[in-house]
Formats: C-alpha cells, sequence, structure tokens
C-alpha cells in the first residue's frame, strides 16, 4: 500500500495538481469503512459527503480518523452531495476532486489512471470506464440499458460522445465542476454535468476502470428504475430545448 501512495503521490506532483477523494454516502453502512480505508492508502485528502444516512453510516463515520466528514439532514441526492464535496475540496485549496461511490463498485487503486490520463496544464473531466459490463451476470438489466440509454441522450442534448456516462468514478476539474450551475442535484448531475461542460469547452475523456458488482442481495443500491428514468428524461428534455434555443439565439 505504501508503494500505491507514493505512486500516487508523485503522479499528483508531476502534473503540479492537489486532488482529494470525494465519496457520497447514504446508508453505505456495509462498505463504508473498506472503501474509506483503500482511499486513505492513496495519501490523498479524503472529504465522505453523508447525504442523511438513517443506518448506522454516520456511527462509522465518527470512528474514521484522518477524513473530513460533511453531513446533510436530509437527503438530497447524489448531485448535492457531491457539490458539498467539491466546495469543502476548493475550500481547502484542492483543485481537482476524484470521485468514488461508496458501495465498493469501484478500486480506489484506479484513481492512478484517471490523473495519468490528464496531460500538463490540461482542465477536463476524465470518466472511468467500466469494463466487463456485458459479461457478468451481476450486472443489472437497469445498468447495461441505463447506460446506453444515457449515452445516446447526453450526446443528442449537446455533450460529448462517451462510452460511460453513468459511472460515478471520476475526476473533476476544481473550480470548474462548481461554475458550471448544474441543476440536477441527484443521479442525473453526472449526465447533466458532462453536456455543460462540453458547451463551455471542458473537455471529456475516459480511462478503463475495474468495476465490482456483488451478487444479487449483496449489492447496495438506492437507484430506483422507472423513477429515475423519468427523472433522467426530464434532465435530458430540459437539456435538450436549452441547446435547441441557443442554436435560435446564435
Amino acid at each position: 500500500m505504501k508503494a500505491s501512495r507514493s505512486k500516487l503521490g508523485s503522479q499528483a506532483l508531476s502534473l503540479l495538481i492537489r486532488p482529494a477523494i470525494i465519496i457520497p454516502v447514504y446508508n453505505h453502512s456495509v462498505y463504508i469503512g473498506e472503501v474509506i480505508s483503500r482511499a486513505q492508502n492513496l495519501g490523498l485528502p479524503v472529504f465522505v459527503v453523508d447525504d442523511g444516512s438513517t443506518d448506522s453510516t454516520g456511527k462509522i463515520l465518527g470512528a474514521i480518523e484522518g477524513i473530513t466528514v460533511l453531513r446533510h439532514a436530509t437527503n438530497q441526492g447524489k448531485g448535492a452531495a457531491l457539490l458539498t464535496g467539491f466546495a469543502a475540496a476548493l475550500a481547502q485549496q484542492c483543485n481537482w476532486a476524484i470521485t468514488l461511490d461508496g458501495d465498493s463498485q469501484h478500486n480506489p487503486e484506479d484513481a492512478g489512471a484517471l490523473l495519468q490520463a490528464v496531460k500538463d496544464g490540461e482542465r477536463c473531466i476524465v470518466i472511468g470506464k467500466r469494463r466487463g459490463m456485458h459479461d457478468n451476470s451481476n450486472v443489472p438489466w437497469t445498468s447495461r440499458f441505463g447506460r446506453t440509454f444515457s449515452n445516446f441522450w447526453v450526446w443528442v442534448a449537446g455533450g460529448p460522445w462517451v462510452a460511460d456516462s453513468q459511472s460515478g468514478f471520476r475526476l473533476y476539474p476544481l473550480p470548474e465542476a462548481l461554475d458550471l450551475k448544474t441543476r440536477a442535484r441527484r443521479y442525473q448531475f453526472e449526465v447533466e454535468i458532462l453536456v455543460l461542460a462540453q458547451r463551455q469547452g471542458i473537455a471529456t475523456q475516459e480511462v478503463p476502470i475495474r468495476v465490482i458488482y456483488q451478487e444479487k442481495g449483496a449489492r447496495i443500491s438506492h437507484f430506483r428504475p422507472w423513477r429515475d428514468f423519468l427523472r433522467n428524461s426530464t434532465t435530458f428534455t430540459r437539456l435538450i430545448w436549452s441547446r435547441i434555443f441557443s442554436l435560435f439565439r446564435s
């Protein structure tokens, strides 16, 4: 683990960047302790945003030393949690944010691959493109369909053409990510910000990462297919109309 910390620290130093790790959590008591422990091994500041958890997540976070815990009194959504983490990281002089989920789906050690994708002086979003989703029987159909659905409509709305617009393992530039003024505050934040970034000339890159999907019953997910597909559709409709209006105004 010490070698991983040294390698990632050297990569950050060579790029003259100051990255922080942002982990949004909501009722992730089963896995969050392990996720944070592995993230801490990278030697970067860790900000955990408890988005109104009602299980033992808050108690677990309170017992972990060396992290910054931010709390929402009630559940506001993943996007809101990420924005809270971005603001806190920026206030601590960090200029990049590495985001990963608290459900143990991501390997924190893959953060180095995201950092390595950034060229000196470049300000871009880097998505961790999940590998093997179509070959893993543990991946729910909603995740496969949702990714394809989302990829297409991100592009139609004026965003970049990407292979995994729903991956939560990302690298964001700060303060640019905060300045984009996203309106979505739940899962839809992660697709809206790609569209708004593209419109502002902020490029998006992708790098392959590993992904872990637990067996059904062990997997923790707060995604609700019909409710969240409806929210996705509403967000994309708003983005597409704003794109059309902007074309008429230009």
